[in-house]
C-alpha cells in the first residue's frame, strides 16, 4: 500500500499550488452570447476558455487547503520559514507589508507594526523600529510571526532561539516580485482567496493606468533626494517607468545595477531630461530644483516638468501601486510632444 504523505507535506503542497495560481493573472471576458473570448492579462499571457475553467477549480480547491490547512512552508532570502499554525499576533516591521496584510484581510491579526507603519490609519502603528530592530521589544507583543524587510541584526536568529517565525518579505525589484511577496504574505497568514482577489485588483489597476501612458518614450530623471542620488530602471520604482514605456536617464550611471546611482549635475543636464520626478517629502521644491544654475535649458525645466510623488506610494510596494502609475502616466503625457529622446 502506498504511504499517504504527511499532513505537513500535504500542506506544503497546497501551499506552493496557491502561490503558483497567485501569480497567474490570467483573466476571461465573456461576449453577449456568454462565450468567454481569449483576453491577454497586464502581464502578457492568455489564458483559454478550457484553461480559465480549470484555473478556477484549482484555485478554490488550492485556495481552501491553503488556507485552512497548517503548517505551510514558504521559501524566503533566510531560508525556508515553516508556520505552524495560523499567525493571530503579527508583528510587521516593514511598512509595505503593514499596508498589504490589511488588504488581503489579515489586518485584525496584526497586534503590533514599526513606527513607519502609517497606512492604513487602523495600522497598530508602535515606536519599534525595523532600520534597529530590538528583540526584546519585539518579544513584548507575543507574536507568533514576525514580518521584516531585511535580516537586520540577525534578527532572524535571534527570533529563531525563541521559536517565533520571522518571514523575510524583501522591497520588491520589480512589479512580478512584488506580486509573488504578496502571495507568500497570503500563504503565511491563511488568507490565500483574499490575496488572489488583491492581486487580481492590483494588476487590473496597473493595466488601466498604463493604458493612459503616452505612445512616445519619454526621457525621466526620478531624483531621490537632492544629492542627486537616483533611482535607475534596476530599482522597483525604476520598473514601473520601464512598463511605462520611459527612457530612464539614471542608467548609464548605474552600470553595477544597484538600482540607486548618485548623478553629477553635469550628467543630469547632459541628459536632457523631458520629465522630472522628486519626492513631495524631499526638504525642496519643484522650484528649487528649477533654479538650480545650469538647469534653465533642461526640457523639464524649460516646459515646467518638475512632479512632486507621493513619497509613502512611491517608496512602498502595496496595494495602492495603482496610483503611482496613473500619477506618472498623466505626468508624461504632459511632456510635450514631438520632442526627440535623444538630445
Amino acid at each position: 500500500m502506498t504511504p499517504r504523505p504527511s499532513a505537513s507535506l500535504r500542506a506544503t503542497t497546497a501551499a506552493a499550488a496557491a502561490l503558483a495560481l497567485l501569480l497567474t493573472g490570467c483573466s476571461t471576458e465573456q461576449d453577449a452570447t456568454g462565450a468567454a473570448d481569449q483576453t491577454p492579462d497586464p502581464a502578457g499571457t492568455t489564458t483559454s476558455p478550457e484553461s480559465a475553467d480549470d484555473a478556477a477549480a484549482s484555485t478554490t480547491a488550492a485556495g481552501d487547503a491553503s488556507a485552512a490547512d497548517f503548517p505551510v512552508t514558504i521559501p524566503g532570502p533566510a531560508g525556508d520559514v515553516v508556520i505552524e499554525e495560523r499567525p493571530e499576533r503579527i508583528v510587521s516591521l516593514s511598512p509595505s507589508a503593514t499596508e498589504i496584510l490589511f488588504a488581503i484581510g489579515a489586518g485584525d491579526q496584526v497586534v503590533a507594526a514599526d513606527e513607519f507603519s502609517t497606512f492604513p490609519a487602523e495600522a497598530p502603528t508602535t515606536d519599534l523600529s525595523g532600520f534597529e530592530p530590538n528583540v526584546e521589544a519585539i518579544v513584548g507583543y507575543e507574536p507568533d510571526l514576525v514580518v521584516i524587510s531585511n535580516d537586520i541584526n540577525d534578527l532572524v536568529a535571534g527570533l529563531g532561539e525563541l521559536d517565533i517565525p520571522v518571514l523575510v518579505n524583501p522591497a520588491p525589484a520589480d512589479l512580478e516580485s512584488g506580486y509573488a511577496g504578496m502571495a507568500d504574505l497570503g500563504l503565511a497568514t491563511g488568507h490565500v482567496d483574499e490575496t488572489a482577489a488583491a492581486v487580481q485588483q492590483l494588476r487590473d489597476g496597473v493595466a488601466a493606468a498604463l493604458e493612459d501612458a503616452p505612445d512616445s518614450p519619454v526621457r525621466v530623471y526620478h531624483e531621490l533626494d537632492e544629492t542627486l542620488f537616483a533611482a535607475s530602471s534596476a530599482s522597483f520604482i525604476g520598473s514601473v517607468y520601464s512598463e511605462l514605456g520611459a527612457v530612464n536617464v539614471a542608467d548609464e550611471a548605474d552600470a553595477e545595477g544597484t538600482g540607486y546611482p548618485q548623478l553629477t549635475e553635469e550628467a543630469v543636464v547632459e541628459s536632457n531630461p523631458q520629465l522630472i520626478v522628486i519626492s513631495d517629502q524631499a526638504a525642496y521644491t519643484a522650484e528649487d530644483v528649477a533654479a538650480r544654475p545650469g538647469w534653465s535649458e533642461v526640457d523639464a525645466v524649460r516646459n515646467g516638468n518638475i512632479v512632486a510623488v507621493d513619497a509613502d506610494i512611491s517608496s512602498r510596494w502595496g496595494p495602492r501601486l495603482p496610483q503611482l502609475v496613473q500619477a506618472l502616466a498623466d505626468a508624461m503625457a504632459e511632456v510635450p510632444a514631438g520632442e526627440p529622446v535623444g538630445r
